[in-house]
């Protein structure tokens, strides 16, 4: 079927996401591997993703754990720094979609605050059609539900859509539902497969 809009996921495919590469800069490989092994900061952050405030999740999980106070605190007071940079290619490629009249989409677990915070330093993250955030729907992929909300709201059959994540779980779970996708690896990747099927031309893609 042919591909009526597509999908994008915002952290490690239009700017990078790398908690670990901060807190090693700022405490140390060694401290930061303890900290990650004794604290559940995926949890912490998952609920971020669902709705709740980072101001109140964070300090929250400092308290609980107080020999780690201070470092789970950089989670919230240095933020930015575990998103960046952004990836250049990946939002040529969004916007040469846009520009031949391409719908393009946002699917991303992301909190409503700091998704405010991350758009004020990248501004491509404005430049969708439509976006769906786990923040504000409050569920996440890959939740079949989320998925069922974009095809919803887009209007698009699923085998209509084409959605870029880099994470195996959630291509899995839009494969399920029928949609076309790819895993993201390098922005050069997904450049060459937006050419194979025939969204984007090489000019295009070299913008």
């Amino acid at each position: 079927m042919t591909i009526e809009a597509v999908i994008f996921d915002i952290g490690n495919v239009l700017v990078e996401w790398h908690p670990e590469r901060m807190f090693d800069a700022v405490i140390g490989r060694e401290r930061r591997v303890a900290l990650f092994a004794d604290v559940d900061l995926a949890a912490m952050n998952d609920r971020v993703d669902l709705g709740e405030e980072i101001s109140e999740v964070v300090p929250e999980l400092a308290r609980a754990h107080p020999e780690y106070h201070d470092d789970i605190m950089l989670w919230h007071s240095n933020w930015l720094d575990m998103l960046k940079p952004d990836i250049p290619l990946s939002a040529v490629l969004l916007r040469a979609l846009r520009a031949k009249g391409v719908a393009v989409h946002a699917l991303s677990n992301f909190g409503t605050s700091t998704l405010a915070l991350a758009e004020q330093h990248f501004p491509v993250l404005k430049e969708f059609d439509s976006r769906y955030v786990s923040g504000h729907l409050r569920m996440m992929k890959p939740d079949p539900a989320i998925y069922a909300a974009v095809e919803q709201g887009t209007r698009v059959a699923p085998a209509g859509l084409f959605f870029i994540d880099d994470r195996s779980e959630n291509i899995a779970a839009a494969k399920a539902r029928g949609w076309q996708t790819h895993l993201f690896e390098t922005p050069e990747g997904l450049a060459e497969r937006l050419v194979a099927e025939g969204l984007l031309t090489r000019p295009e893609i070299a913008a």
